[in-house]
């Protein structure tokens, strides 16, 4: 497969290798992103990647809580600047409302937004504006009470990161701080049994064979049942530890786990939402030089 310059700038802001090292991972994985990642990780070479960093869209998310029920919800535009247009941002706050009446995103297109559904509305919304827009997705959570945070507020209830946090028990204060850590700290899952067994089993594999490597150059090597028994299990415990919510270091007081804090508070967080705008979208980029051509052709 022939390795682009493109797949090679990718593969570095993705990992943060250098380019000769992303080439070689690439050249020996035929192509392949994730396992050219995974490659430069048992080199050493790169941490662990994240697709959400390597994507972008415009847009807001919208978020609102109504009687222990919270939702969030990503509207996407195709500039930033329509994203902070006054029109589209109302359009987001009343869609935002609107979702706290349903279920799930077939439901919120299909929900009553002045008169016509909210999938019509954004129609209308997009003929008048001039750029196309997307009702993308939604998400639910609740709880006894649910807490929320917003990032790069663009408006009330509004911004480029949301954040909802459901509890059990009644909220004291912690719940936005839990939201804020979440925002910050963004885990992959609430708790080990939330975690996807086949994500867990790639950082197993990749911290073995890491393990393997560092201990073949090593002075003094380390016996084989070592490395199994202790070092790899040492290494998953520190990847839930930095990866799930519960287990995570409290931002606000790193002496405590987030679970430890909200026990404190007398709560126990039950479920969460980080909703960031354009996570999953790949945003296409083209060379300029090719831009420039195309519109002399």
């Amino acid at each position: 497969m022939t390795i682009t310059a493109a797949m090679v700038k990718e593969l570095r802001e993705a990992s943060g290798a250098g380019m000769m090292d992303a080439k070689k991972a690439l050249t020996e994985n035929n192509g392949d992103m994730d396992a050219a990642i995974d490659w430069l990780r048992t080199k050493g070479l790169a941490k662990a990647a994240k697709k959400a960093d390597r994507v972008a869209a415009e847009g807001l998310v919208g978020v609102a809580i109504e009687s222990g029920k919270g939702v969030a919800v990503e509207i996407n535009s195709e500039t930033d600047f329509v994203a902070k247009n006054a029109e589209f941002q109302g359009l987001v706050a009343q869609i935002t409302t609107a979702a706290l009446g349903v279920d799930d995103l077939d439901g919120l297109k299909a929900a009553d937004l002045g008169g016509k559904p909210v999938e019509a509305a954004l129609t209308d919304a997009i003929a008048k504006i001039g750029e196309n827009m997307t009702l993308r997705r939604m998400d639910v959570v609740a709880g006894d009470s649910v807490a929320s945070y917003v990032h790069n507020a663009a408006g009330e209830g509004m911004g480029r990161i949301g954040v909802l946090v459901a509890l059990k028990g009644a909220d004291n204060g912690i719940g936005k701080q839990i939201a804020m850590h979440i925002a910050a700290s963004n885990p992959l899952a609430l708790d080990e049994a939330a975690l996807d067994p086949a994500l867990v089993e790639r950082e197993r594999t990749v911290q073995t064979q890491k393990a393997l490597e560092e201990n073949a150059t090593a002075a003094k090597p380390k016996p084989e049942a070592v490395i199994t028994n202790n070092i790899i299990p040492g290494r998953m415990k520190k990847f839930l530890e930095e990866n799930t919510l519960v287990n995570q270091k409290f931002v606000i007081n790193p002496d405590v786990t987030v679970a430890q804090a909200a026990k404190d508070a007398g709560v126990e967080i039950v479920a969460y939402v980080r909703m960031g705008v354009g996570e999953g979208i790949e945003k296409k980029e083209e060379d300029f030089a090719a831009e420039v051509a195309k519109l002399n052709a």
